[in-house]
């Protein structure tokens, strides 16, 4: 990038800002505030995009604006900088330090390489469906956070050490993200705003809703939603694309490895005991309420600085680890909660949905479409419980308006709120803060927010009497 352009591209963020802060009338958000907070994501966007600055970097300025501009509580701000999710990242980062201090990085990428080729198309599959699959029932951030290190050692252990210079282990890293999504709509357990929604539900209703009825409900869409997801990954990449050598020449590989050592068993079992706990949390959540799955991971990761060598000598040392830990993944991360609390806080969101809501709908396919689009692009802005928070109480209230039962429309918000594609925001910061270009972030998920919007409005429309 030569200065000019880089000078361009520096100027372009706080030139959003201003025009955002100045020209947008008051009465479209609601005042300075918000309209800074509207500034502040589109700065965000741009730099994260274009990158004259590192992406860490970047993740500061919600808190550099809102000192200036005072959009919302700085110490509220602060909190998504140590968010439990921040913690689990933090954990999960330094178990993976743990592997590569052992070799048993490159044992399982050795191992799973082995096991399923080097072919790019049968990759992608296999961690889409991985990851949809774990997503069901666990966090997206959890299942990111743990699926994500594994794909990167094997990764490097074809020989691609720079993320962002390789479109193949780009692929790799969205389909792990996507379907993390996707995967989060089967069932209420897949992430936070699933329950979100259950609770409006259960007001609505007056009785328990069963989490089963979810599950048949959403069984149709779930099923596109692979087929067409998969299916666009793979057009993305060629059929005989591959990340290096036959599945024979890994199978070899593999052989070459020694015995595992105790060292290497002892941080597997802590990574495995930190992954299992976050599955099971439901049966001991009664007697450790407090034990959700960031402070498992941190748990496991202080475990690990315990670990020594046959001599005695510690494995882990924090001088050497704190180097390796993957510290912008965790400041990106931080930095898109930070841009969606100032879209919430200052009632942006909220704004946005009243303006959707006196657009005089019947409740027909241009209001599926409406709320669709509104919801997947609330949650590629801010996080996918905050839309959710946001969305459907508005939803209610405009369908009961109508004089509709406005039950299937919750399930439309639903669809909405856990697909997003685009932006470098909530889990899809952690495969950007391990070196994806968020430029191919937006490049793929561009048209495919495109597709899933026009197929899942036609889908949805036509399953409304089926969720009555």
């Amino acid at each position: 990038m030569s200065s000019q352009m880089r000078l361009i591209y520096l100027l372009s963020g706080p030139l959003a800002f201003t025009a955002c802060y100045l020209l947008i009338p008051y009465d479209i958000f609601g005042g300075a505030k918000a309209n800074a907070a509207v500034g502040t994501v589109c700065w965000m966007s741009l730099w994260w995009l274009l990158g004259p600055v590192d992406l860490a970097v970047t993740a500061f300025i919600p808190i550099v604006l809102n000192a200036f501009f005072e959009m919302m509580n700085m110490t509220t701000l602060l909190s998504n900088y140590s968010s439990e999710t921040i913690i689990l990242l933090l954990g999960a980062s330094i178990l993976t330090v743990s592997w590569e201090e052992t070799g048993l990085d490159k044992r399982i990428a050795a191992r799973l390489l082995s096991l399923v080729g080097a072919n790019l198309r049968i990759q992608i599959i296999l961690w889409f469906l991985i990851s949809a699959i774990l997503s069901a029932v666990l966090p997206n951030a959890v299942v990111c956070a743990s699926i994500i290190p594994i794909a990167i050692a094997m990764l490097k252990y074809t020989g691609i050490e720079d993320i962002s210079k390789s479109f193949k282990a780009s692929l790799i890293l969205i389909a792990i993200v996507y379907a993390a999504g996707v995967g989060g709509l089967a069932t209420p357990l897949g992430g936070a705003m699933n329950l979100v929604t259950v609770n409006y539900i259960e007001k609505l209703t007056g009785h328990e809703f069963m989490y089963i009825d979810w599950v048949i409900k959403m069984l149709p869409i779930m099923l596109i939603l692979l087929i067409s997801n998969i299916l666009f990954m793979l057009l993305c990449c060629k059929k005989n694309e591959n990340l290096g050598q036959s599945r024979e020449f890994f199978l070899a590989e593999y052989k070459k490895f020694a015995h595992i050592s105790l060292e290497e068993m002892t941080v597997l079992m802590l990574f495995i005991a930190a992954t299992l706990l976050s599955f099971t949390r439901q049966f001991y959540a009664h007697w450790l309420p407090g034990l959700k799955p960031a402070y498992v991971f941190i748990l496991c990761a202080i475990l690990s600085f315990l670990v020594t060598h046959k001599g005695g000598a510690r494995l882990m040392l924090w001088k050497n680890t704190q180097k390796k830990i993957v510290w912008e993944l965790i400041y990106v991360f931080a930095g898109g909660l930070a841009a969606g609390a100032l879209i919430n806080d200052t009632g942006v969101a909220k704004a946005i949905g009243e303006h959707v809501a006196s657009l005089n709908a019947t409740g027909g396919f241009i209001t599926v479409f409406t709320i669709l689009l509104l919801t997947i692009l609330m949650s590629d802005i801010t996080s996918n419980t905050a839309t959710a928070a946001v969305a459907v109480p508005i939803v209610i209230a405009v369908i009961q308006g109508m004089n509709l039962d406005p039950l299937p429309y919750i399930f439309i918000t639903s669809v909405g709120f856990n697909l997003s594609y685009m932006l470098p925001t909530s889990i899809r910061a952690i495969p950007v803060g391990y070196g994806l270009s968020p430029k191919v972030l937006l490049k793929l998920g561009f048209p495919l927010t495109i597709l899933m919007l026009g197929l899942l409005s036609a889908v949805c429309y036509f399953l409304l009497d089926c969720w009555l």
